[in-house]
């Protein structure tokens, strides 16, 4: 059996980075259950804005946003002498900003990225951009053995459009053993 996302009255519209950071440690949603990754493949400061009846499809909208530091860690070693953030780290930051949403929205389980239909690269992220900002629409959710996350992604740095994902899909599961 298949349900549509159902909508979480104990949703928060907003998280601070030490929540996040406490999502991290384990502290946010009990064993066994979602975490966002630690310092420092935690790719976002903060989220700004999330709910489950918005966005362009109406089953949900989450917003995150990283700050832009000239000695964050990835400047230093891609590339040397022409630093770039890796194109891999804003998906993988989409990912965990879907199954951010996927774990407030009451699934159970550990998340994993299962894929994405298709990614356009137009910009990068250079060590003098000020903010980078991740948006997810939230195109399904499916709640079976397996609860899942199907949503399409941006992200911008300062303003700017320069990544778009469509059809990110992440899944939570109660038992990766077998993942």
């Amino acid at each position: 059996m298949i349900w549509q996302y159902n909508k979480v009255e104990s949703m928060q519209s907003s998280y601070t980075r030490e929540e996040l950071l406490a999502c991290s440690r384990g502290e946010m949603f009990g064993p066994g259950n979602s975490q966002l990754p630690a310092p420092n493949m935690l790719m976002m400061d903060r989220i700004t804005i999330m709910n489950d009846d918005g966005g362009d499809f109406g089953l949900g909208y989450i917003e995150a946003e990283l700050d832009i530091h000239p000695d964050l860690w990835f400047f230093a070693c891609h590339f040397p002498g022409d630093p770039v953030m890796p194109g891999c780290l804003g998906l993988d930051a989409l990912w965990q900003t879907l199954g951010f949403f996927l774990a407030c929205s009451g699934g159970p389980g550990r998340g994993r990225a299962l894929g994405v239909g298709e990614v356009k690269f137009t910009g990068q992220v250079l060590p003098t951009a000020k903010k980078v900002t991740y948006k997810i629409h939230m195109k399904r959710v499916v709640k079976r053995r397996l609860f899942m996350g199907i949503g399409d992604g941006y992200v911008e740095v300062d303003g700017r459009l320069i990544y778009e994902a469509k059809d990110l899909k992440v899944g939570l599961f109660t038992d990766t053993s077998g993942f």
